[in-house]
């Protein structure tokens, strides 16, 4: 049995360990990088505080082979995957697994030429580049005030940065209320500028226009406002959501295909995806890896059955705050804050790298938080976008 995994984030590496706990799985990890970036610590390599690389040598169990190029296409009726550079693979099952991109509106005048993103490596290491150029005292604009706009806006002014949070409504809104108000008073005792309820409608080389009219300078704007998906999906005929994220069953099993089945950022089972976010994604990857075993086994695969445990964001790197929800995702009023919680962050990151390893070691070891959400009514393939 040949499995060809798209994607080589937290889910398509965790799904592509897993695949090995069958013997004789001929396993290939498609990845348009020769090494595993870890998102969640992309803030850190753009203001010079950490890395955000790792050897795929380190994280993939023995016989899972990684091929670094781009999939273009998914050939479903020929079971193949083409490839950017002109091959392709032959699968008996594909996993998808392509992650999430950086959404630039077209409706905001020159948010596309001069505002930077850091959804991507290449991204992250321009913005890196345009900051380690400027002024250590001209002002940088974060539009965007969910949690990774926070972290990066915390992490610049930790350095010394004149940093200004664009939110275009509430701040963090994944948060609870008190749980708001812990990382509003970081930011302001750190010197960030919240503008909470003004939006950004044009980005200029050297400002932001918001829509009260207010002009407001800015040497470097960084855009953090929404999550694309790649259309990789579209591009093959799949059916879709209104985003992009390939539409399955409660298997993670595309309604178009029972040899292709998704996890992470872009898929949306029965049309009601989970939140973008590493937590998601990993247990995403092993349930998809999952399913994949049972359909090779001639067994139902399980539907999907996962819970939340709560947001984690970085202020800085001394300090934190972790926010408790229920297993739906919904905030409690329950958090940690402050340097208490900046352990408990790096110890999260950590873990999900460790995750990986584990599995690379000892497929089938890791388990995961269950009991948020559990449908069991497949979604209908009329549901969503076929382009």
């Amino acid at each position: 049995m040949r499995v060809v995994v798209i994607g080589g984030g937290y889910a398509g590496t965790l799904a592509a360990n897993r695949l090995r706990m069958r013997a004789g799985v001929d396993i290939t990890l498609v990845n348009p990088r020769p090494r595993f970036v870890e998102r969640i610590r992309l803030h850190q390599f753009v203001a010079g505080t950490g890395t955000a690389t790792l050897d795929y040598g380190t994280l993939l169990g023995e016989g899972v082979r990684l091929v670094v190029d781009s999939a273009t296409r998914i050939d479903a009726a020929g079971r193949k995957v083409l490839l950017a550079s002109g091959t392709a693979l032959d699968y008996d099952y594909a996993v998808y697994s392509v992650g999430s991109t950086g959404a630039t509106p077209a409706a905001v005048p020159g948010a596309a030429e001069h505002a930077h993103h850091l959804t991507e490596l290449e991204q992250a290491q321009q913005l890196r580049d345009a900051l380690e150029q400027l002024d250590p005292y001209a002002p940088v604009t974060v539009v965007g005030a969910g949690l990774t706009g926070i972290e990066t806006a915390a992490e610049l002014a930790e350095q010394g940065r004149t940093v200004r949070l664009v939110c275009g409504g509430a701040l963090a809104p994944a948060l609870s209320e008190p749980g708001r108000r812990s990382v509003a008073g970081w930011l302001a005792r750190n010197g960030v500028e919240l503008v909470e309820t003004a939006v950004v409608v044009e980005v200029r080389p050297d400002s932001v226009v918001l829509d009260d009219g207010v002009v407001l300078a800015s040497a470097v704007t960084v855009w953090t406002a929404g999550f694309g998906v790649p259309e990789l999906a579209a591009r093959s005929g799949l059916h879709i959501d209104a985003v992009g994220r390939l539409l399955t069953d409660e298997t993670l099993t595309s309604v178009d295909d029972d040899r292709i089945v998704a996890a992470g950022d872009a898929v949306a089972p029965s049309g009601q995806p989970l939140r973008m976010s590493c937590q998601a994604a990993g247990p995403l990857g092993l349930q998809a890896a999952d399913t994949v075993l049972s359909r090779m086994a001639g067994t139902e695969p399980a539907v999907l059955d996962q819970a939340f445990k709560g947001s984690a964001v970085s202020l800085g790197r001394r300090a934190a705050t972790i926010q408790f929800a229920r297993k739906d995702d919904t905030p409690v009023n329950s958090f940690i804050g402050g340097r208490m919680g900046a352990p408990i962050k790096e110890l999260a990151c950590r873990a999900a790298v460790w995750g990986m390893r584990r599995e690379a070691r000892k497929p089938g070891s890791i388990v995961w938080f269950k009991g948020g959400r559990r449908i069991e009514r497949p979604v209908s393939a009329q549901v969503g976008t076929h382009p």
